[in-house]
């Protein structure tokens, strides 16, 4: 199945394309790594201007959506450069907000639109992801949610760029949870990571373009342009199923999205690093970011195995 964006999407993709390289990510994502957030809240305020997060609120609460396609369209790019901040729990939130309270939802989704109010969210048990930096934070709990008052300290992450906080408990009860909310964070999870290993990819093909061995580029070796061709694969198989899940907005199809997206992507970075050689390993060389990302995401709202289980169950209902 070939998923083609119509001119709009692509317009949209171009333009946050431009508008992310344009802010030297890189430099944002050390600064947030470190807990210096600001150069990130103001990339934060350029994404929701540019309607990224509106995309996934209704518009009776100044909102763009819920608009699932466009919404993968913009965390493709996301990912492709990489911008740090919880992403992804966000869009989590506007889903599980979304038919609350009316008060609540009048309160928190509108600002959670504009970009004006950072949201997090964490299953129970689970850490939260830049809960130092978020404003709402959000626990996720069996059969409810609630405001939580607060979080821990911040906790070392295989990302350094995602900087994970246990959440206090207590705090108000906002609402019975939805399956959707976790549908729309598999499908932000897939899109992201899909950017990711695009990114690495593109890097790749460049440095090995340029690296030279025997007087030749490495790029010229079978075997390097095999591993190269194996992650181009399993990346280009891995698009439509992002894209169809946000047709279907299905749980098993968000479920087979992600997994087929997130391995893709760690394959990516596993082949990136073998063709970099030893600087793919230096936290000062930018490949590393990239790196570190396909390997949180991979886990992240569920691991390969979960997503896989839900795909096969769906399966043999259907049967």
């Amino acid at each position: 199945m070939r998923f083609l964006l119509d001119a709009e999407q692509r317009a949209f993709a171009a333009s946050l394309d431009a508008l992310l390289t344009a802010a030297d990510t890189p430099v944002v994502i050390r600064d947030w790594s470190r807990g210096d957030h600001a150069s990130g809240r103001a990339l934060w305020s350029r994404v929701a201007d540019a309607g990224v997060f509106a995309l996934a609120v209704p518009e009776a609460y100044e909102g763009l959506g819920p608009r699932p396609v466009e919404l993968a369209v913009a965390f493709v790019e996301l990912g492709r450069h990489a911008v740090p901040g919880p992403l992804v729990e966000t869009v989590t939130a506007a889903a599980l907000l979304t038919g609350a309270a009316p008060g609540t939802a009048e309160r928190l989704l509108p600002a959670l639109a504009s970009g004006e109010t950072m949201v997090t969210v964490a299953p129970e048990g689970a850490y939260a992801l830049d809960g130092d930096a978020a404003a709402v934070r959000i626990s996720w709990e069996p059969g409810r949610i609630r405001l939580s008052p607060g979080h821990g300290p911040v906790r070392p992450s295989l990302d350094p760029a995602r900087r994970l906080t246990p959440l206090l408990p207590g705090g108000d009860l906002l609402r019975l949870p939805t399956g959707v909310a976790l549908t729309w964070a598999r499908l932000a999870i897939a899109a992201q990571a899909l950017g990711v290993g695009l990114a690495l990819l593109d890097r790749t093909v460049g440095y090995v373009k340029q690296r030279t061995q025997f007087g030749v580029p490495v790029g010229s070796f079978q075997a390097v342009k095999h591993r190269l061709a194996d992650a181009k694969i399993a990346l280009e198989f891995a698009r439509p199923l992002v894209f169809g899940a946000a047709l279907t907005m299905e749980a098993a199809d968000a479920a087979a999205a992600k997994a087929a997206a997130c391995e893709a992507a760690y394959t990516t970075a596993r082949t990136a690093l073998q063709l970099h050689g030893a600087i793919g390993y230096t936290a000062e060389y930018g490949l590393s970011l990239w790196l570190a990302k396909a390997r949180a995401l991979r886990t992240a709202w569920g691991a390969p195995e979960e997503c896989r289980a839900l795909v096969v169950s769906a399966g043999d209902r259907r049967r």
